[in-house]
Order: structure tokens, then C-alpha cells, then sequence
């Protein structure tokens, strides 16, 4: 077993802590002191000193680690699957190291939205310039153009980006239950166009520039010599503080600031923005939407603010364990009654896949997604998704149909 740095330098305070506690009352005002001192020390600051480098690879094949046939990550060599502790008592180390993976797993998932679904990266805002922070979203080639149907596939809050549902899916089990890669291959293989949302890219990081203060020797009343030497004793301070720096936090990471994107600075801004400038303006009579988690809440934010276009354009909503509940107080009895006639939430339950699930809110109807873990909601429910769909589409055309009257059949019954 090993023992951390960390360790070694507390465990003298400890001893005397267990000693002092056996002694009398004398000892009380000593513990007070020790455990002072022990309040004072930054564990986190000295399990950092223990830390191997934050230097992680940038590909998959850095790490070892590959997609096999199945879609799962597996081991290169060993072929098996990710492991988080690869550093035993390490957690801040191994956390680092995961997230790593996944922002390489991101980009993977972006790769496979272009070339297996053929997917095209749209830049947003779309009148961006230059030197401004963007984000993107991905459309099939008919996704505007499709005069029959649209699908929008929008995914929950947190570090997921566009066509994944969940990172820890994609990293333990497989890309098939973690992406939107079957919504969308079977979307388009039953004539759909789609469009793919990026809800949670709201910003671009960069490191915080370097705030330079003017030193109050550069005043031009004093003497050159004086100064100087205020610039000398100043360079020391600094060279001192440095080092100090250094032996305190030898892993410090950068400091970084976030620029948000224009019209596009959290989900419920781009999910309307996304609407505006791309769904709004496409040819389908029918859309569908499909969104998970906060993402149902990003739609009901949407239906609030375009009510009367989104009445007219979208056919369904498929929502699969949403979290749009609180919202859906705020919107009005018209959207109440909309969501109840037209969405379907598969909501996690350990009923089997279908089952009615009673509500207490007056909510859109609510049906078992067959698992009762939040993340695989989307993917149990992923056959009963698209049923919902093809009905949905049936109930609409027959709706369209001109009614047959009894005075129709008055008439054709005299013209016999």
C-alpha cells in the first residue's frame, strides 16, 4: 500500500493529537492549537504535490483505447473496458484523466455525425464574424428542404454536446445506447430530414490575460535613483512570490474566462435561435422533436416564446425523462392543453416498456421508457419513439380528410 506525501506530512500532527488527548485538562489549550494548525493545512493544495502531471493524450489511440465492432471502448491491448481508478487514491488525478477522454470521445461523436450519418456542421450565429466565439449544429443535406417530414433531436444539460445522450454510456457501455446515431440513421432511412442540436456549447473558454498594475515608481516626481530602487525590490517581491506560488500549487491549472455566443448563451437561446433561423424556415409539414432531460424543458421554453409557429409546424414531442415539469407551470393553458394532445414523456420506471405512469401534475401523458436509469431513457424507448411518430403523422392525415356528412350521403343516396 502506498503512502502519499500528504500522509507522511500529517501523520506526526495526528500522533500528537491521539497523545495529547490521553493527557489531562493541561492539554486541552494544545489540542486547540494543533487543531488549529490542521485547519489551516489545504488538503487539496497537498494532495496536488502528489499528483502525477495533468498531461493527458489527445487521441484515442494515446490512451489505448479504440471502439470495437459493437461500438464499445475497449482496452487496445487487454481489451478491457475504461478504468476510472487507473492511479488507486488519486480521484482528483483520475477525474481529470476521464474528462480528458471525454472531450476526445466529443469529438469522435462529431466525426461520426459527418461521415457515417452524413451529417453537414452549420456554423451559428450565421452572420458570425471573424474573431467572434461560434458553435454549430448539425443538419442532414434535406433537412430544410424535405417537404414531408423533420426530425430535432435536442440532448440534456451538462457535458454532452451534439448527438450524444450520455458520455458515461458512450465510455462504459456503447455508442449505440450513449449518441443519437440510431434516431438518426433510422430517421433518415425512413425519410426524414434532421437536424441536430448543440444546447450546451454556450461559450468558448481562453485564458484570462495577464493584468499588468502600474507600479507606483514610475512616477516621474521621483529621483531616478529611488526608482530604481523600488524596481529592484519590487522584481525580488515578485521573484519570491513565484516561487512560492510554485511550491504551493505545482499543478495549477490556468485560469481561464468564458465569451458567450451571440443568441446562443444557454440551451433555452439556442434551442430558439436554432428555430428562427433554421426550423422555422423549413419546407416539412410535419416536425417531430425528440429531447431528453432538460432538453424538454429547453422545448417548453421554445413553445412559450413562439406558441401560435410551433402550434402550426411540429405534428409531436417526444420527451424522455424531461425535467420541463416546473416550466410547464408558466406556460399558458393553451400550451397545457397543446403538450397534452401532442407530447408523450417516457419517463425512467422499472415498469415495462409502454406502462402508463400516473403523474401528480397535470402533465402530458407519461409511459414507462422500460429502465429506471435517467441516462438509457432515450434508448429503451427509442422503438416506441418512432410508433409515436408514424401515428402521430396518421392521426394528422386522417384529420385533414374532408368529413363525411349526413347530407352527403342524402345526396348521393337520391342521385342512386
Amino acid at each position: 500500500m502506498s503512502i502519499s506525501l500528504s500522509s507522511l506530512i500529517l501523520l506526526p500532527i495526528w500522533i500528537n493529537m491521539a497523545q495529547i488527548q490521553q493527557g489531562g485538562p493541561d492539554e486541552k489549550e494544545k489540542t486547540t492549537a494543533l487543531k488549529d494548525l490542521l485547519s489551516r493545512i489545504d488538503l487539496d493544495e497537498l494532495m496536488k504535490k502528489d499528483e502525477p502531471p495533468l498531461d493527458f493524450p489527445d487521441t484515442l489511440e494515446g490512451f489505448e483505447y479504440a471502439f470495437n465492432e459493437k461500438g464499445q471502448l475497449r482496452h487496445i491491448k487487454t481489451g478491457e473496458p475504461f478504468v476510472f481508478n487507473y492511479r488507486e487514491d488519486l480521484h482528483r488525478w483520475n477525474q481529470k484523466r476521464y474528462e480528458a477522454l471525454g472531450e476526445i470521445i466529443t469529438k469522435y461523436v462529431y466525426e461520426l455525425l459527418e461521415k457515417d450519418c452524413n451529417l453537414k456542421k452549420i456554423s451559428i450565429p450565421v452572420d458570425a464574424t471573424e474573431s467572434e466565439p461560434k458553435s454549430f449544429i448539425f443538419m442532414s443535406e434535406d433537412a430544410l428542404t424535405n417537404p414531408q417530414k423533420l426530425m430535432v433531436l435536442i440532448h440534456g444539460s451538462g457535458v454532452v454536446r451534439a448527438g450524444q445522450w450520455a458520455r458515461r454510456l458512450i465510455i462504459n457501455e456503447d455508442l449505440d445506447s450513449g449518441t443519437q446515431i440510431p434516431f438518426i440513421k433510422r430517421a433518415v432511412a425512413e425519410g426524414y430530414g434532421v437536424i441536430v442540436l448543440n444546447p450546451n456549447e454556450n461559450y468558448i473558454e481562453v485564458e484570462k490575460p495577464k493584468i499588468h498594475v502600474q507600479s507606483s515608481s514610475d512616477s516621474s516626481d521621483e529621483p531616478a535613483e529611488k526608482r530604481e530602487r523600488k524596481d529592484k525590490v519590487s522584481k525580488e517581491t515578485k521573484k519570491r512570490r513565484d516561487f512560492y506560488e510554485k511550491y504551493r500549487n505545482p499543478q495549477r491549472e490556468k485560469e481561464m474566462m468564458q465569451l458567450y455566443i451571440r443568441e446562443n448563451g444557454s440551451p433555452e437561446e439556442h434551442a430558439i435561435y436554432v428555430w428562427d433561423h433554421f426550423i422555422a424556415q423549413a419546407a416539412a409539414e410535419n416536425v417531430f422533436f425528440v429531447a431528453h432531460s432538460y432538453g424538454g424543458l429547453a422545448f417548453v421554453e421554445l413553445m412559450i416564446q413562439r406558441e401560435a409557429d410551433v402550434k402550426n409546424k411540429v405534428t409531436a414531442v417526444a420527451l424522455t425523462d424531461s425535467v420541463h415539469n416546473f416550466f410547464f407551470f408558466f406556460a399558458g393553458k393553451t400550451i397545457r392543453e397543446w403538450m397534452r394532445e401532442n407530447c408523450c414523456n417516457w419517463v425512467s420506471s422499472s415498469e415495462p416498456l409502454d406502462t402508463s405512469v400516473e403523474s401528480m401534475l397535470p402533465d402530458c401523458p407519461r409511459v414507462s421508457a422500460g429502465t429506471d436509469r435517467h441516462e438509457l431513457t432515450s434508448w429503451k424507448s427509442f422503438p416506441s419513439i418512432f410508433k409515436f411518430f408514424t401515428e402521430a403523422s396518421e392521426a394528422k392525415i386522417s384529420s385533414l380528410k374532408p368529413a363525411v356528412t349526413r347530407r352527403s350521403h342524402r345526396i348521393k343516396h337520391e342521385e342512386l
